[in-house]
């Protein structure tokens, strides 16, 4: 059990590393590497992305720890 949720944490993070760096910060750091502007793009204008971002991050976020309390329980 220890195991699968250990595999479990090793996915949550690495994608919970993707979603976060694919954030536009103050200077549009990493994430202009990426391809992400902050001007209009192909998704029209980024505001919906970047909430549909916001939103995926904050669940994985959640799963994350919730994840690590569980490991800790078991």
């Amino acid at each position: 059990m220890f195991v699968v949720l250990g595999i479990i944490q090793v996915f949550f993070s690495i994608v919970l590393i993707i979603l976060i760096l694919m954030h536009s910060g103050k200077d549009a750091g990493l994430s202009g590497a990426f391809g992400g502007s902050s001007g209009g793009g192909a998704f029209g204008g980024g505001s919906l992305v970047e909430r549909n971002l916001n939103r995926w991050t904050v669940g994985f976020a959640v799963a994350f720890g919730l994840n690590t309390i569980l490991m800790l329980k078991v």
